[in-house]
């Protein structure tokens, strides 16, 4: 049973940095594509950040120069550093896996950013 499980969200200050990690277990996904999106109340889920096999990397503009996105293929997980935080920034994040017919989600990790 494929699992995507994400941790590290919680409550930070405007300007604050929080790392959040996603686990997989039950696929070798060093072959698969990884990304990370987010989903605010009311709005569209929204790519965050993007990772491939080989390591390229594409990012969101809203984030870009902030965020980076990271995997360790031997660990099987995949992180997302966020650096200068906004509250714009608040929203459920998701760890996604893709592959060639496949596309996995965790549940998902609150990130909450307010003074």
């Amino acid at each position: 049973q494929v699992q995507l499980v994400e941790s590290g969200g919680g409550l930070v200050q405007p300007g604050g940095s929080l790392r959040l990690s996603c686990v997989v277990s039950g696929i070798i996904f060093r072959l698969d594509a990884m990304g990370w999106y987010r989903q605010a109340p009311g709005k569209q889920r929204e790519l965050v950040a993007g990772i491939s096999s080989d390591g390229n990397t594409n990012y969101a503009a809203a984030v870009k120069g902030r965020f980076t996105i990271s995997r360790d293929n031997g660990k099987k997980e995949v992180y997302l550093q966020m650096n200068s935080l906004r509250p714009e920034d608040t929203a459920v994040y998701l760890c996604n896996l893709r592959g060639p017919g496949r596309d996995y989600w965790g549940q998902g990790t609150q990130v909450t950013v307010s003074s």
